[in-house]
């Protein structure tokens, strides 16, 4: 029974989608270390922001389905979700979200001052996003900004800090969440439109939709580019980005007005691979350095 419920909590929150955000977090986490104090961050530090970043995601998605529940059951797309099929009540899903802020909460106690401080900025974003999509199409930007707040806030988990090439990391990955959000929000145009929900396929079509995502992800690899001159990031970065930027070219290839089959390809496969291939090739390019 345990093992079950388990299993379906983890699917609730598609617990595999963790690799949009937390390779970024880490990749803040020791460029920041290393801008400021020259060392990559201690395990602990990593150790915590994990459980933070677990707790910050777990709470945002069960806040969502909950949030959503009614959307959920209408929607064919999603009515097999834990809640509207009646895997899960409201109140074990609330209950899960409490010990996920908790898990959050204690976990960012263990970090930096100024992470503690900041932190219902974080909370009040991961709340709100669930809400936006009743009331504006900037929706996915709001989301951008919510999962953008990963790499921010590995950053000022282990410097205390709050630097530019901290915000441009932050604006980037913010852009990129934004860019893929759009895509996949596709899906839904119909049924966005008949319940009268926003996001920008439904307010501005198929066609004009996606070519907002590639501005959105064009926005990201200037960012990512910039990232370059602004810290002491070398080539081994500079080749991870050139094939960050193959993957973004790609994903947009995978769809169009005409051929949406390979959406899923497009938003869960190759983000996952980018977001792995930007720490990985961080992580290299500053154990190098040492």
């Amino acid at each position: 029974m345990l093992l079950r419920k388990t299993k379906i909590f983890l699917e609730m929150i598609k617990f595999e989608h963790s690799i949009f955000a937390l390779p970024f977090a880490f990749m803040g986490a020791i460029l920041g270390s290393m801008v400021v104090f020259h060392s990559l961050p201690a395990w602990s530090q990593i150790g915590w922001i994990t459980l933070a970043m677990v707790g910050a995601r777990s709470a945002a998605m069960g806040l969502n389905r909950v949030i959503d529940k009614v959307i959920d059951k209408k929607n064919p797309r999603t009515a097999g979700r834990a809640i509207p099929a009646g895997l899960l009540s409201s109140k074990e899903v609330i209950l899960f979200i409490i010990v996920s802020f908790v898990l959050l909460f204690w976990a960012t106690a263990h970090l930096s001052s100024l992470a503690v401080k900041l932190l219902p900025i974080a909370v009040f974003f991961l709340v709100f996003y669930s809400y936006t999509k009743r009331f504006t199409w900037l929706c996915h930007v709001v989301l951008g900004i919510t999962l953008g707040l990963a790499p921010l806030g590995g950053w000022v988990a282990v410097t205390g800090h709050i630097s530019w090439a901290s915000i441009v990391l932050f604006v980037a990955v913010a852009f990129w969440t934004a860019g893929f959000d759009v895509i996949y929000a596709c899906q839904d145009i119909d049924f966005d439109r008949q319940e009268g929900l926003h996001s920008i396929p439904s307010r501005f079509g198929l066609k004009n939709s996606l070519l907002l995502a590639r501005l959105f992800h064009i926005a990201t690899a200037i960012g990512l580019i910039a990232l370059f001159f602004m810290t002491t990031l070398s080539w081994w970065y500079l080749f991870g980005l050139i094939i960050a930027y193959i993957i973004l070219a790609y994903e947009h290839r995978l769809v169009s007005p005409q051929d949406m089959s390979k959406l899923n390809t497009a938003f869960f496969t190759m983000n996952g691979i980018l977001s792995m291939v930007m720490f990985c090739f961080t992580l290299i390019d500053l154990v190098v350095q040492r």
